[in-house]
């Protein structure tokens, strides 16, 4: 379910990250382990992120009216505890910068029910002009909401996790192939 375009007064008002719909794991995205599988963390994620991104005007109809879309450029999930079918799951969404052409966002995925964070996801996303499939900027009064959302996501402390990079400490004694 995509929730519809919010007004920039609305954008403004936002006191919270932005909360997506509660959503339920699917039987067939249960691993051998048991557990949700890597994968759909991101389908849940992404189909959360398209509730974020419809609400500053950039939903389904985006493409079929301005012939423009996002693309993702990169993404980072952690995954932090297993959730298991029958778990009700809602994402809550940060737009931690922007630019002309990209956003930077951050999801959490959190127990509906009873809060606990689950996974993280941080994304680059791209605006693109589908028109010739490149990078182009956002329209003004796109642009104008994307802003909006930018300054009240500013508001809020920094999620925690928010600008991890993927490293392993190494010593110099622990390095593969050292002597």
């Amino acid at each position: 379910m995509v929730k519809p375009q919010l007004s920039l007064d609305d954008l403004k008002a936002l006191p919270a990250p932005f909360k997506c719909s509660v959503m339920h794991i699917e039987p067939q995205w249960i691993d051998y382990n048991g557990h949700l599988n890597m994968a759909y963390y991101n389908v849940i994620m992404d189909r959360s992120i398209d509730e974020l991104f419809a609400a500053m005007g950039m939903g389904p109809d985006y493409l079929k009216t301005r012939n423009s879309s996002t693309m993702t450029a990169e993404c980072h999930v952690r995954y932090l505890r297993e959730v298991h079918l029958g778990d009700p799951l809602q994402v809550f969404a940060y737009v931690i910068a922007a630019d002309d052409k990209r956003l930077h966002t951050f999801e959490e995925l959190r127990h509906a029910t009873e809060g606990w964070l689950s996974a993280t996801s941080e994304n680059m996303t791209l605006h693109i002009d589908m028109n010739v499939r490149k990078v182009a900027p956002f329209p003004s009064d796109i642009a104008d909401r994307v802003r909006t959302m930018v300054e009240s996501h500013a508001r809020l402390p920094r999620p925690e996790g928010a600008g991890r990079r993927i490293e392993m400490p190494v010593k110099a004694k622990q390095r593969v192939g050292a002597a």
